[in-house]
């Protein structure tokens, strides 16, 4: 692999690599907000008697960014659920095939399912659709699902190709 190219993998590498912990560090400020949304539900609800009337709806929206946008981590790490015990039994080559067919066949259901929801965002935010308790416009949390799923294509396919490239050097 000649100097150029394999710089070049060093540094799409640390680039990929870079998205993957700020979606990590994302995640997890969601989870915190979500978590600190709830504790002061619960100090509004028992000790002052007045809940928070929108905190439930938050903290789904929040929910619905931690899961989709997490999963694209999971997805480059290959740490999804598989029901793989068949699989190990194979023999490598055959594993490997396989795994490179799973992965391709995740790529192409994301995209799918981007193309086919992105319609529904779109009149959503189009439609000024809000949430009934916490009035937030509609298209933000459900626009997490198809940007989630793009994440996880794009991610599933840099570790295909990373991996390709860590294979071809020498």
């Amino acid at each position: 692999m000649e100097a150029g190219t394999a710089s070049g993998a060093v540094a799409a590498s640390r680039a990929v690599h870079a998205l993957v912990a700020f979606i990590q560090a994302l995640t997890a400020v969601l989870l915190l907000v979500a978590v600190a949304i709830n504790f002061a539900n619960i100090v509004g609800r028992y000790v002052f008697m007045a809940p928070i009337a929108s905190a439930e709806e938050v903290m789904l929206f929040l929910l619905v960014g931690i899961v989709f946008l997490g999963n694209s981590v999971v997805g480059f790490e290959g740490k999804q659920l598989r029901m793989d015990v068949v699989l190990q039994a194979l023999p490598p080559r055959l594993r490997h095939g396989l795994e490179l067919f799973a992965d391709l066949t995740m790529i192409a259901v994301c995209v799918a399912l981007i193309v086919l929801g992105w319609p529904a965002i779109e009149m959503l935010a189009e439609f000024d659709q809000r949430s009934q308790a916490a009035d937030i416009p509609l298209f933000i949390p459900q626009a997490l699902v198809p940007i989630g799923l793009g994440l996880n294509a794009f991610l599933v396919g840099a570790r295909l190709m990373l991996r390709r490239a860590s294979v071809a050097s020498p």
